[in-house]
C-alpha cells in the first residue's frame, strides 16, 4: 500500500510504495532461518536428536557396500579357480559315510578321469585330476611347508593357473614319471627370498619331502582366494606324485585322486555335461541308486548361484536391520520435537497472536524435523562410506551401488516428515490464548 505521510504532503516529497507484509506470516524460507536457529541454537541436543538417523544410515550403506564387496569377491575367486567347471569327488566316504585309517575312502580313480577326457573330449577344454598332501619344501637350510599336487598338464588350462615363468610339466613327464615341478608364489618367496625373480628358480633343484624335483615353472601370485593358499602349492605330474607321495589309497586295486575337474568348452553346455558324467560315472561305478551314488558332480556355476543367494540375503536382513534403527531414529525425532513444542509454546502462542495461521507454524515444525533427519542422513552416509572403506583392513573391497544409498537417504527425510508432521500439528492446533498463559 502508499504510504503518504502528512511531512510528505507538505515537503511534496514522492510517497514510498512498500509490498504489503501479512503481520505474524512466514514463507518458506523464513520457517527455514526459524528452524535453523533453533537447530543451532542446541547443538548437542540437535546431534543426539539426529543420532538414531545417523546410525541407520551408516549402518545401511556400510553393510550393504561391504555386503555387495563380499559377493563380488567369492565370484571373483570363484572364477579364478577356473571357469565353467565341474568337479568330481567322492561322496559321504565313499557310498556309506564310514570313515577308515587316513580319512573318508576314496573312490575316484585315475582310470576314472582318463574314461572322462575319452568319452568327452570334444566337449571340455580341459581334464585333470588332482590329489595332494602336505609336505615339507627343502632349499638348501630353507625350508616351508607346501601342498604338494599330483595332477595332469591340463591343470594349467582347467584351474586358470598360467605360469608366470617357466612352463608346465608335459605329457611326456606324467607318462614318463619325471621329477618336474611348477611351484607357487609363497615358495617362490620363502626358499629364495622375498625380492627373487621367478627366472631364479627355474631350472633349480627342489626336495620335496625326500624326493628331489627340477622347478620348471613358477605360478603367479594370486593372493588370499579363500579357497586353500594357491600360492603354497607345488604341482607335480601325477604318475610321479602316486609313485612317490601315494599313501595306498586304492579303490578296487586301481590308485585314486581327491577330486576330477573339467572344464566346459562352452559354458551353456554345463549343466548337460554335468547330467552326462553323472550318467558315466554312475556306469562305471555300478551304481543305480541316485540317492546313494558314491561319487558327486559340483557344478561351479550352482556353486556360485547358491553363494551369492546366501550373501544377498545376509545383505538384504542386515539392511533391514539397519532399518529398524531409521525407525527408532525417527521416534527420536518425534520425542525430541514434542519437547520442543512444549518448550516454545508461550512463542507459539505469540506468532499467533501477532497473526500466524496454523500452516505457518505447522510449515516451521516440519522443516525442523526435516532437516534434523536430512542433516542425520548426510552426516550418516559420509560415515558409512568411511566404515564401508573400513573394511578393506579385512581385505573387503566395498562395492557401491546407488540404489542402496539413493533409497536410505530419501528413507530418511521421509522419516523426518512422517514422524515430525505430529509435532507439528500439535503446535498448529495450539490455542494462542491458552499458549500465552502458558508458565
Amino acid at each position: 500500500m502508499t504510504v503518504t505521510s502528512e511531512r510528505d504532503r507538505r515537503l511534496d516529497v514522492p510517497a514510498v510504495s512498500s509490498p504489503p507484509v501479512r503481520r505474524g506470516g512466514i514463507g518458506l524460507g523464513g520457517a527455514f532461518t526459524i528452524a535453523w536457529r533453533a537447530i543451532i541454537g542446541t547443538p548437542m541436543r540437535s546431534v543426539l536428536t539426529a543420532l538414531g538417523v545417523i546410525i541407520g544410515v551408516a549402518a545401511v550403506v556400510a553393510l550393504t557396500a561391504i555386503g555387495q564387496g563380499s559377493t563380488a569377491g567369492v565370484t571373483g575367486r570363484l572364477e579364478s579357480l577356473g571357469t565353467n567347471l565341474l568337479t568330481v569327488q567322492s561322496a559321504r566316504g565313499g557310498g556309506g559315510g564310514s570313515l577308515v585309517r587316513g580319512g573318508p575312502r576314496q573312490t575316484i580313480t585315475v582310470k576314472d578321469a582318463e574314461a572322462l577326457a575319452t568319452a568327452f573330449g570334444d566337449r571340455v577344454s580341459g581334464v585333470a585330476p588332482s590329489v595332494n598332501s602336505n609336505v615339507q619344501a627343502k632349499l638348501g637350510s630353507l625350508n616351508t611347508q607346501a601342498s604338494v599336487v599330483g595332477t595332469w598338464p591340463a591343470y594349467a588350462t582347467v584351474r586358470n593357473s598360467p605360469v608366470e615363468a617357466g612352463n608346465y610339466f608335459t605329457q611326456a613327464d606324467v607318462d614318463g614319471r619325471k621329477r618336474t615341478a611348477v611351484i607357487g608364489h609363497q615358495v617362490l618367496v620363502d626358499l629364495w627370498g622375498e625380492g627373487a625373480t621367478p627366472d631364479e628358480a627355474l631350472n633349480q633343484k627342489l626336495r620335496l619331502g625326500n624326493v628331489t624335483f627340477t622347478v620348471v615353472g613358477v605360478l603367479p601370485d594370486k593372493g588370499d582366494s579363500g579357497f586353500g593358499n594357491a600360492n603354497s602349492q607345488v604341482l607335480v605330474p601325477l604318475s610321479t606324485y602316486l609313485q612317490r607321495f601315494s599313501r595306498t589309497n586304492s579303490a578296487g586295486g586301481q590308485p585314486t585322486v581327491s577330486s576330477v575337474y573339467l572344464s566346459a568348452t562352452n559354458a551353456g553346455d554345463l549343466t548337460g555335461l554335468q547330467t552326462d558324467v553323472t550318467d558315466l560315472m554312475s556306469v562305471r561305478h555300478d551304481q543305480t541308486d541316485p540317492e546313494n551314488l558314491d561319487f558327486q558332480v559340483q557344478n561351479q556355476a550352482d556353486s556360485l548361484a547358491s553363494l551369492n543367494a546366501i550373501t544377498s540375503t545376509l545383505t538384504i536382513l542386515v539392511g533391514a536391520i539397519a532399518g529398524i534403527s531409521l525407525l527408532v531414529g525417527g521416534i527420536g525425532i518425534m520425542n525430541i520435537m514434542l519437547v520442543s513444542v512444549t518448550e516454545r509454546t508461550r512463542e507459539i502462542g505469540v506468532r499467533k497472536a501477532l497473526g500466524a495461521k496454523p500452516r505457518d507454524i505447522l510449515t516451521q515444525f516440519l522443516v525442523e524435523a526435516s532437516l534434523l533427519s536430512i542433516g542425520g542422513g548426510v552426516i550418516g552416509l559420509a560415515l558409512g562410506v568411511g566404515a564401508a572403506y573400513a573394511g578393506k583392513f579385512f581385505s573387503i573391497a566395498p562395492v557401491f551401488s546407488p540404489a542402496p544409498i539413493v533409497v536410505a537417504f530419501i528413507f530418511s527425510a521421509l522419516v523426518g516428515i512422517f514422524f515430525g508432521y505430529y509435532p507439528a500439528a500439535r503446535a498448529a492446533r495450539l490455542d494462542p490464548v491458552d499458549s500465552l498463559r502458558y508458565e
